[in-house]
């Protein structure tokens, strides 16, 4: 027998009986040749009704040959009669064998599931996850309380140059897009007011609308929606990417309190300049729909500015700024948690970055559905 020898695949027709001699070493040191051997006759294969194979001239025969000759018998059609082997080696019989076994019997019909128990399951996954969320957030409240505490015992321990660098970075820089929005809103709110309002003569109620909206609603909850999305997401990523290059395991190391470091300056810096950033954007929305009583429902300012003293009072800025450190906390909270929660992945920091910012605009929301409902009951 010949050892190394070329392969070789010959396909001879008789009748309706495909007859295919293999020879040579059908090994992987040859799969290229194989392939395009195999490939080669597949059409006859197809176009006949059986198929018999004869391994006499085969000299040498691995797993990788031995398959793709299984499959070129089992491409036999219709018939569903398994195809005739003869000539096999004595050394090479039981891996034929085996080869001839595998995938035989396909695999049990999966049961479609049933459509209430998936949403059961999904209804129960989402309970576990809800009370798994609020255990990480009430965990990061309780060390950021302590941590808290500590700097009052010991005022220096406060990182000052951080939380200084977080004011700046948060605040200072986010000036500019929180004036140009804030005013966008304004004006869009105006416009609509002395669109609709008058229909029915009641122009002068606009700058009601949009004193006691901008201040009460509007002015901080668009801030806050924008500073979630802006310096939300950017913590999050940040110390998702210190968690990923274990910075953070390495502070612990160095018997440092990653709170005290890295989360406690960045929420306290939230905390001092969402409502800075709040008072800013309410006095742009003003300044623009005073802008749009002007030049759109011909109020001059010195009108714009006695019906808006008439419609609004302290009590209505005060409802809107008490509400900016309450949702500066939970955005800091929330994206500082989702941040230490990143696995070692980039898909993981990409899918904690996006979590992070829905989060904080969903709590966002609902803790001003909660204050306006408790402002009402007491009276503001």
């Amino acid at each position: 027998m010949i050892v190394n020898a070329e392969p070789l695949l010959a396909a001879m027709p008789s009748g309706d009986v495909l007859e295919l001699r293999p020879a040579g070493s059908w090994i992987a040191a040859n799969v290229s040749k194989l392939e395009a051997l195999s490939g080669s006759v597949k059409a006859d294969v197809d176009r006949s009704r059986a198929v018999k194979l004869d391994m006499s001239g085969v000299s040498e025969l691995d797993t990788l040959g031995a398959w793709l000759l299984e499959k070129l018998s089992r491409r036999s059609p219709s018939t569903g009669s398994p195809a005739e082997i003869v000539g096999v080696a004595d050394n090479y019989s039981g891996l034929m064998d085996e080869v001839r076994h595998v995938n035989r019997h396909n695999p049990a019909p999966v049961p479609a599931p049933n459509a209430a128990l998936l949403r059961l399951n999904d209804l129960g996954k989402a309970t576990v996850g809800a009370r798994e969320d609020i255990a990480i957030f009430l965990q990061m409240l309780g060390a950021l309380f302590m941590a808290l505490i500590g700097v009052v015992r010991r005022p220096r321990s406060l990182r000052l140059t951080s939380l200084v660098y977080q004011l700046y970075r948060i605040g200072w820089q986010a000036i500019p897009i929180i004036i140009l929005i804030t005013f966008l809103i304004g004006a869009i709110i105006a416009q609509q007011g002395f669109f609709h309002f008058r229909r029915f003569g009641a122009e002068s109620y606009t700058v009601d609308m949009v004193g006691i909206l901008v201040l009460r609603e509007l002015g901080v909850l668009i801030v806050a929606i924008m500073v979630a999305g802006r310096s939300g997401s950017a913590y999050t990523a940040e110390l998702g990417s210190m968690k990923m290059r274990e910075e953070i395991d390495a502070l612990s190391t160095m018997g440092l309190d990653p709170v005290d470091v890295l989360i406690l300056p960045r929420v306290m810096a939230l905390v001092i300049a969402l409502p800075i950033l709040a008072f800013i954007g309410s006095i742009a929305a003003l300044y623009g729909g005073g802008l749009v009583a002007q030049f759109y429902g011909d109020m001059g300012p010195a009108i714009y500015l006695a019906r808006l003293h008439e419609a609004i009072s302290v009590t209505h800025f005060k409802v809107g700024i008490l509400k900016a450190p309450f949702m500066a906390l939970v955005i800091g909270i929330v994206a500082c948690s989702e941040g230490l929660r990143v696995k070692g992945s980039a898909e993981s920091l990409g899918k904690q970055t996006t979590t992070s910012v829905v989060k904080s605009i969903f709590l966002v929301i609902v803790l001003d559905g909660l204050f306006a409902i408790f402002f009402a009951s007491i009276g503001m």
